[in-house]
């Protein structure tokens, strides 16, 4: 018990108080989420990524492995949530729901802010990439579930490359390849934008919570909430052994795969129609039910 909380307390603790912080400004003082969220989509975390890879030298097939293991286990969690929900019965928007708050995880704001704080920098640098393959599928895929197939070919690849960590991705293992390393002063630049991104999305998760409703289906809302945080990591840990993931690369892949539902799912069930007050209460009660779920499975993590 005391290995528990002491493993609470030092990893997952920080993260809520520093999302509590987040939170509070943004019922008091009504900072919208929208501003900081780009910032940090489109110059902190492409440049958390590129520093990590390139310092790592994570060679190709770590990358294969991750991206591999990453799009594996969310296509499962998909069918299986749509399976569990044809079973129920969920009426279509109530399934398509279901489906996306399963499919996609808080790696960002949560997942690499605890890999960081439990696992150090090697696992930081696996977790990215497992970020950055998620953010990809929620702008294709993930557009794709909430429009009900109604989202074109064409438009779901430009989605695809808007997406600016796959630049960094790529960037960074071009470098690994060609052996180059950056000039001081960019180095410098690109890793003090870098070294932002985690205190910030920290903060930016407890403000986007705080623009969240509670309402919803209590049948649905149990079982997204055992998909996301129980039988996601189970999964993940059977995939593991599947891809060979060993280490830091282990590690990375299965905190990922037990972060509580993605807040930016709110963001495409509101654009999209699709049960927003259903998906908001999921990603608000799997985030707050996560340090019971993901505190045991820390302590199986560094055993």
């Amino acid at each position: 018990m005391n290995n528990l909380l002491s493993l609470f307390s030092n990893n997952i603790l920080p993260i809520f108080l520093a999302a509590g912080c987040g939170y509070l400004i943004s019922r008091f003082l009504k900072v919208p989420p929208k501003p900081i969220s780009q910032v940090t989509f489109y110059i902190f975390s492409p440049c958390l990524i590129f520093s990590l890879l390139t310092k790592s030298q994570l060679g190709g097939d770590d990358v294969t492995r991750m991206v591999a293991f990453t799009v594996i286990l969310m296509t499962g969690l998909g069918l299986f949530a749509w399976l569990v929900g044809r079973t129920l019965k969920f009426d279509r928007l109530l399934l398509v729901a279901v489906i996306l708050t399963t499919m996609f995880a808080n790696s960002g704001n949560y997942g690499l802010s605890l890999t960081w704080f439990a696992f150090g920098e090697d696992a930081l640098a696996h977790a990215s990439l497992f970020f950055v393959t998620q953010a990809i599928l929620v702008q294709t895929v993930g557009v794709v579930i909430v429009s009900l197939g109604s989202l074109s070919l064409k438009q779901a690849i430009i989605s695809l490359f808007k997406v600016p960590g796959l630049y960094a991705v790529t960037l960074a293992l071009f470098f690994n390849y060609m052996n180059w390393q950056l000039p001081l002063f960019a180095d410098r630049t690109i890793s003090l934008l870098g070294d932002a991104a985690i205190p910030v999305l920290m903060v930016l998760m407890g403000i986007q919570l705080g623009y969240s409703s509670i309402n919803g289906s209590p049948r649905a809302l149990v079982t997204t909430n055992v998909l996301r945080l129980v039988i996601s990591p189970a999964l993940a840990i059977g995939l593991s052994v599947a891809f060979g993931l060993t280490g830091a690369a282990r590690q990375a892949g299965i905190i990922e795969a037990a972060m509580p539902t993605a807040v930016l799912t709110t963001v495409l069930a509101t654009q999209y129609n699709v049960k927003p007050s259903f998906v908001s209460t999921v990603v608000f009660t799997t985030t707050l039910l996560s340090p019971f779920t993901v505190t045991p499975l820390l302590a199986y993590l560094v055993a």
